[in-house]
């Protein structure tokens, strides 16, 4: 893992029996993103994350996708994590915390995030359809969980009223790119945002 403190970015390798990824993150970005990852529903949602939260994000991945996409899609959610703390480092001089209501059509979601360095999700967004074209939409809840443990998350996650599955979904990763960039704002002290003095 490479670290640069002042341009707050991180490439992250990982290469197991089942997946082989590289992933590079700029926290300070204007949204350009290049994404592969051989799940195409997750190219999409990965690309709306990136642009919504003004990241620059670049994902290279190939998995065992003939199995199922399961593996590949919370390997990538491990890599962003890993490179989201990374990016931030000891999670200091930062607001910590952000929110966003993000509405799509019918459906509106919530999406809160604590830069808290105590990994937890909530996730309450359930979506009727089993898939979305080849997708399995319980991956969904699979990649924030990955995502929130490797990157010191507490995000809550939740669907206020929806009823199209892909809506819900696209809003959550739209949602939380914008939770996200309103939690990394740098803000002038130094060290995390904690009365105690770490997280």
């Amino acid at each position: 893992m490479k670290h640069t403190t002042e341009a707050r970015q991180t490439v992250i390798s990982r290469k197991t029996g089942e997946t082989d990824i590289e992933l590079k993150f700029l926290l300070d970005g204007v949204g350009e993103n290049d994404i592969q990852t051989g799940v195409p529903f997750l190219d999409h949602m990965l690309t709306l994350f990136a642009v919504h939260g003004f990241f620059n994000l670049s994902v290279r991945a190939k998995g065992d996708t003939e199995v199922d996409d399961h593996h590949s899609v919370e390997d990538i959610g491990i890599c962003l994590g890993k490179a989201i703390a990374g990016a931030l480092s000891d999670k200091g001089g930062i607001a910590r915390y952000g929110s966003c209501y993000l509405p799509m059509d019918e459906t509106l979601v919530r999406v809160v995030v604590d830069v808290s360095n105590r990994p937890f999700l909530h996730y309450a967004a359930a979506v009727a359809e089993q898939k979305i074209g080849a997708f399995d939409t319980v991956l969904a809840k699979e990649f924030f969980r990955a995502v929130s443990l490797h990157a010191g998350l507490t995000l809550h996650i939740d669907l206020l009223h929806g009823e199209n599955g892909h809506h819900i979904i696209e809003s959550i990763f739209k949602g939380f790119g914008r939770a996200l960039k309103m939690a990394v704002v740098r803000i002038a002290i130094a060290g995390p945002l904690s009365s105690k003095g770490c997280l």
